[in-house]
């Protein structure tokens, strides 16, 4: 395995060339004195959970015995979301990383959803002394969810903390095509695709027209998608029209070059949710496994691709309800581990806070699509907020309504 491992390596294709786009908006490099590791936060328990899912639907007025209809896969794993173990391991392993390149950035953690909440570690930060402080975000990926969402959130919280003005708080570019991201997909992928060869009893590949690799991730309403990359001042059309889309495809051909070339993949979508009449992205991982077992498929590669950690989404919508569709047709599959605390991502995180700081600046941006890098600053209306305006972080963490990443 290690010798198809560096062979795959080896031939992925990394690049450290700016498109016009990043380099128009990109950013000097900052003294910041702390990190912020921003996500989305999940319950602890039973008793959690609705409140939780008060908080994931803040706004929308859906009352809690909807929410009880829709707690089952939380439920399930005893109301406990794996998210906040894993967050609290990337931010020990960010710490090591850190301390062991000699770089004296406290790492603080704070949730969209849950405890610790993002205004409460705000106002601890500000307390500890820390005045510009950059954050880093467990989505890889542009859309309103993954990028503009948590820049709201910030400045929602600098808002209501009083710290507008008083704190700065920038963000990391998008990271979907970091190396540190996509080579632990790439071992993942290639693993998986020996375990599903040796469970059909071809190591050679003899069987390898029988396999389909199957790249997943969140499906988002398809309004959103075509938001994504839309900014002003973004001149480029994507595939599928949407940055979203297109980011997730580039990534996934990236990979199986890579990996196995010949292996036939796809796109799939999962986690959908909402109102039945508004449109989300397809196909869902679960219809496209109905669709493609009479084809003759008898073999899956799972790979979470929109995914930084194994999360509900993972635990829940891969683990859970797509492997038993999979034994339901007869499919042997396998589940690719998403990076997690990978030393690879954890690196590669690091190396991202070193592109926009001073001390220990790095100045060279790697990428395995041509996609990226994507830029530092976020042009105006990108990855829009169809649910109402509201402030996001600034530049120079002065006046609300700026768009930095």
């Amino acid at each position: 395995m290690s010798t198809a491992l560096d062979t795959a390596l080896e031939t992925l294709s990394i690049s450290t060339a700016l498109n016009e786009v990043t380099e128009a908006g990109r950013l000097d490099p900052a003294e910041y004195d702390a990190i912020l590791l921003a996500s989305f936060g999940g319950p602890e328990g039973q008793d959690d959970v609705i409140p939780f899912l008060r908080n994931v639907t803040r706004g929308r007025g859906i009352p809690d015995e909807r929410l009880e209809e829709v707690s089952h896969h939380y439920r399930a794993f005893g109301g406990v979301s794996p998210i906040n173990a894993q967050n609290r391991e990337l931010k020990a392993a960010l710490e090591g990383e850190l301390a062991a390149r000699g770089i004296a950035l406290p790492v603080y953690w704070g949730n969209r959803n849950w405890d610790p909440f993002i205004p409460e570690t705000l106002q601890k930060m500000y307390d500890d002394g820390h005045r510009r402080v950059l954050m880093l975000t467990t989505s890889a990926y542009t859309c309103y969810s993954s990028c503009r969402q948590y820049r709201e959130d910030i400045g929602i919280a600098l808002t209501e903390t009083g710290l507008d003005g008083k704190l700065q708080v920038d963000k990391v570019r998008q990271y979907f095509d970091h190396p540190g991201f996509v080579l632990p997909f790439v071992e993942g992928t290639l693993e998986g695709l020996q375990k599903v060869r040796q469970a059909l009893d071809a190591e050679d590949g003899s069987r390898d027209s029988e396999i389909r690799v199957l790249f997943a991730t969140h499906s988002i309403p398809t309004r959103d998608a075509e938001a994504a990359g839309r900014g002003e001042g973004e001149p480029r059309e994507f595939e599928g029209g949407s940055a979203y889309v297109a980011q997730h495809l580039a990534n996934a051909r990236a990979i199986m070059a890579a990996v196995a070339p010949a292996v036939e993949w796809d796109l799939v979508y999962q986690s959908r949710s909402g109102a039945p009449h508004v449109p989300w992205l397809e196909p869902d991982i679960n219809d496209h496994l109905e669709a493609i077992a009479p084809q003759g498929v008898k073999g899956a590669v799972i790979v979470p691709l929109g995914f930084v950690s194994d999360h509900m989404e993972v635990a829940w919508d891969l683990d859970t309800e797509a492997l038993e569709t999979c034994g339901e047709l007869g499919i042997e599959a396998v589940r690719v581990p998403t990076p997690g605390t990978h030393p690879t991502f954890v690196a590669g995180l690091v190396d991202l806070i070193c592109e926009r700081t001073v001390e220990h600046h790095i100045a060279e941006r790697p990428h395995v699509t041509d996609l990226g890098p994507w830029y530092d600053v976020v042009p105006a209306g990108d990855c829009r907020n169809f649910r109402g305006d509201k402030p996001v972080i600034a530049e120079a963490g002065v006046t609300l309504g700026t768009t930095h990443d």
